[in-house]
């Protein structure tokens, strides 16, 4: 018989079952009890059964140096959920952040549609927003040269409506046939696994240049509208065109568009790199703060509304979603407005689990025969079945109506709820509560009853055969620096391609765009013959207006709100520019981040101390909108030795950010680029009227002018 082992005294390190853990006092105590800690009570920890845990540092064994005991079931356990604790990814949108908010209607759209949410005025809906990255893993950076996911979920009074959408109103495609084709493209090569959440490589260029109907979305992509400066500064569309079906039966076509209440912002290529290099969270952490400091994230939801007699004289086809409508054709009407103010409790249970459909629509509103939406309704559904085990996916808190349901549906993987009552069929003569819920041909959803005719046939559209014409109308709607940026990108991206037919390629069909922008490109990448322009099954127009509402630095919303300024600071600095910084951002309602040479803090000019946000290696200006160096004569000598602080400079300088500073760091930024005080966008900080000047000269977001 083997000899009765001990009981243990010890827990890991030899530490007694009372013991001290930094300042906190743990007693590992017994079922129901709870225990005090520095934090306040913490409850007893137990099993997923409930039972309670009396030591979770030490696996059950046969003596002190035995094997482990196969009844421990408390490691069981611990260990099996471990093993299967993360769910696949998502194929695409795979890393996302999430938050949740509400909808609010300006005014009733009863004329327009019966969609609950928009009956009355003031009416709120609680919604939960999923922003993502398109091509990367959930490991890859936020600042990945990337299309953005922008996807809403409103939990309306008649069920969830799900506006699947991303930051760019096109697409890459017309058919949803080709979206495999696509993403497996753009995505990492499969023989070599690389390059993660990049579309610099040949694979998908090699796609793109092989489809010109990807034209429009490929002048899209290589625009700022990519590397945005922050979630919170982004457009979001709904993409397809839409039917809004009012209480009588009438339709009307509409598109969906978010618009940040803060106005778009992006940063620049060299910018988005650092970032990635230095937070990679950039966009996650931004978002979270924002909302945890009560500045909530706002954008309006704007309308494209137009009719049948619009759809048929528009030069495009609207079922076509390659294709926009410009603004200055259909303006944008706003209905309400999108209010994030909760972060998620938990990452995995909310911003992991959500499930969005493109099929999840409301009495309302209905579908067109746009190819690639029709495509996604059936693929959507399909993949939250493999992502979450199940057709049960809707009885997770996030994805579940927050309006009553009643189903027949029964059973499956991890069934939370069945119905009640005998009747599990539909029609059945059983009343009441027994015979379970019954259709309701007044309250239920009916789809909009087109009349469909022609030969059943795989074809596509003629109507959807111009693949240039609006790609040339985005282009000439930049500003001279956001066609440089363009240029720059392509630049960029095929300089990654080894291939040189494929830069050809992509360079002959950017001739059917704009000739000066493939000239540009072609002699960035030494192609020392220009080809012939890409063959088109129609000619590019160049009758198409330019049309402002597409750039964004033509549509700056002139503040400085929701930004935030990073400064400088060193020992001894003037404590009345500290102050007069602080008040005036708050005044803008900007944030003011202090970077240090040591997080610990500078002692000010009248002996305070002031705790720094950052460290100066550890808080670039890559990160900031603006920044200002603050430092007396002693602190600027020795910033002027540290690498990290002349990096701050000279980087925000490149990035055209506005720069302030105090007199006695004069000779410290000048070293770093201008020549003199007066340089574009360098402004001088002698007293503290002069921090609320910088701050309002802020608003302009960047300095484009300067050389």
């Amino acid at each position: 018989m083997a000899k009765k082992a001990k009981a243990p005294n010890n827990t890991p390190n030899g530490t007694r079952k009372n013991s001290k853990i930094g300042d906190q006092k743990i007693s590992r105590g017994h079922g129901g009890e709870t225990h005090q800690l520095a934090g306040g009570e913490v409850p007893t920890l137990t099993t997923k059964q409930g039972t309670p845990v009396a030591d979770d540092q030490n696996t059950l064994r046969i003596g002190e140096r035995g094997p482990a005991a196969l009844e421990d079931f408390h490691f069981r356990e611990k260990l099996f959920h471990f093993d299967h604790e993360r769910i696949p990814e998502r194929v695409v949108h795979a890393r996302g952040f999430a938050a949740h908010g509400f909808f609010e209607t300006y005014d009733s759209l009863k004329s327009l549609t019966r969609a609950d949410l928009f009956q009355t005025k003031g009416q709120r809906t609680p919604a939960f927003v999923r922003f993502s990255t398109v091509a990367g893993s959930k490991g890859s950076g936020d600042l990945a040269r990337d299309v953005r996911g922008f996807a809403v979920k409103l939990y309306t009074q008649e069920g969830n409506w799900d506006i699947v959408g991303n930051n760019i109103p096109v697409f890459f495609i017309q058919d949803a046939i080709k979206f495999p084709d696509l993403i497996h493209a753009a995505k990492e090569e499969p023989d070599r696994g690389f390059p993660q959440a990049q579309t610099a490589h040949d694979n998908f260029w090699d796609f793109i240049s092989l489809t010109p109907e990807s034209m429009n979305m490929a002048l899209w992509i290589m625009s700022d509208r990519t590397i945005p400066r922050s979630l919170r500064f982004m457009e979001g569309f709904g993409v397809h065109s839409f039917r809004m079906v009012n209480a009588r039966g009438e339709s009307s076509y509409v598109k969906f568009h978010w618009k940040p209440k803060l106005g778009m912002q992006s940063v620049v290529w060299n910018e988005a790199l650092k970032i990635n290099g230095m937070d990679p969270d950039f966009h996650r952490r931004d978002m979270w703060g924002a909302i945890e400091a009560g500045d909530y994230p706002e954008w309006e939801l704007g309308l494209q509304i137009f009719d049948e007699a619009f759809a048929e004289q528009f030069e495009f086809d609207i079922l076509d979603p390659t294709k926009i409508i410009p603004e200055e054709q259909v303006p944008v009407t706003p209905v309400g407005r999108l209010v994030l103010d909760r972060n998620v409790d938990n990452f995995f249970a909310e911003t992991e689990q959500v499930a969005f459909c493109t099929q999840n629509i409301v009495p309302g509103i209905d579908f067109t025969n746009d190819p690639l939406l029709q495509g996604r309704n059936f693929s959507y559904l399909d993949t939250q079945l493999k992502r979450l085990g199940g057709p049960n996916f809707t009885h997770i808190p996030v994805n579940a109506p927050k309006c009553p349901f009643h189903t027949l549906q029964q059973d499956g993987h991890m069934a939370m709820e069945n119905p009640r009552g005998r009747a599990n069929y539909e029609p059945n003569s059983w009343g009441g509560a027994e015979g379970g819920p019954r259709e309701d041909p007044k309250k239920g959803f009916q789809s909009w009853p087109a009349e469909e005719a022609g030969t059943k046939a795989r074809l596509r559209p003629e109507s959807f055969a111009d693949h240039y014409s609006q790609a040339r109308q985005f282009y000439l709607s930049q500003t001279d620096v956001e066609q440089q940026h363009i240029a720059d990108a392509f630049t960029f991206e095929l300089s990654k391609v080894e291939t040189l037919a494929i830069r050809e390629r992509m360079v002959s069909h950017l001739l059917n765009v704009d000739a000066g922008l493939a000239k540009t490109v072609a002699g960035n990448l030494r192609i020392k013959r220009m080809p012939r322009p890409a063959d088109a099954a129609r000619p590019t127009r160049e009758d198409l207006p330019a049309s402002p509402a597409l750039s964004i630095l033509l549509n700056s919303a002139n503040t400085f709100k929701g930004r935030k300024i990073g400064a400088l600071v060193t020992d001894g600095v003037d404590v009345a520019l500290v102050e007069g910084l602080k008040k005036a951002a708050e005044k803008e309602g900007a944030m003011v981040a202090f970077v240090a040479p040591s997080v610990g803090g500078v002692e000010l000019s009248d002996g305070s101390w002031l705790e720094a946000d950052e460290k100066i290696d550890g808080g670039p200006s890559v990160v900031f909108d603006a920044v200002v160096v603050l430092a007396s004569k002693k602190g600027a000598s020795e910033l002027a030795g540290m690498p990290p602080a002349r990096d701050f400079i000279s980087d925000a300088l490149v990035h055209k950010k506005f720069i302030g500073y105090s007199p006695e760091a004069q000779a410290l930024v000048q070293r770093a680029g201008p020549d003199d005080e007066h340089a574009e966008g360098v402004l001088v900080l002698k007293k503290p009227a002069d921090t609320a000047r910088f701050v309002q000269t802020c608003r302009a977001l960047r300095c484009w002018q300067r050389a």
